[in-house]
């Protein structure tokens, strides 16, 4: 657990030190106002040009004892409706499991997962209905996506 901890502080140091515009990421508060290094709040915003622009999108990013050697598992929360994100909200991205590197950051991630908002893998579907419309009918998935969308974003600043 030391390790993993000493990496987690080390992350939250640099990401307080430098993060893209729109981000945010934090350690949870537990409910006596203590911070839980393994689970994290984040926010990402969609891309410019993207039915995801104009929101941010809250992730919960769970950490485990074996971190950095094994990679957080990310969640949107609530799920969106995309074809790389799971029913139950989870991310299906490379970099988040055959492609993991001890050595990813924290900024690394949340800007790979928005980059793939804007560009789902169609090779790796995890949401087999929104798979289906963005490869059949990308009108309908945008409008569906867009439905997601308006009810994901997050108001005021943070």
């Amino acid at each position: 657990m030391g390790l993993a901890l000493n990496r987690l502080n080390e992350e939250r140091k640099n990401w307080r030190k430098d993060h893209p515009a729109g981000f945010y990421a934090r350690p949870s508060l537990e409910k006596n106002r203590t911070q839980n290094m393994f689970l994290w709040e984040c926010g990402v915003p969609g891309g410019p040009g993207t039915v995801w622009e104009g929101g941010v999108y809250r992730l919960e990013l769970v950490f485990t004892a074996e971190y950095p050697m094994v990679p957080p598992e990310c969640y949107f929360s609530p799920p969106l409706f995309h074809p790389n994100v799971y029913i139950d909200g989870l991310v299906c991205l490379s970099i988040l499991g055959k492609d993991w590197k001890a050595s990813l950051t924290l900024k690394q991630i949340l800007l790979g997962i928005q980059k793939l908002l804007g560009e789902p893998n169609t090779r790796s579907p995890a949401n087999i209905e929104a798979h289906e419309l963005f490869t059949k009918n990308k009108s309908a998935y945008f409008a569906e996506a867009r439905k997601a969308a308006e009810g994901s974003k997050q108001g005021g600043c943070i």
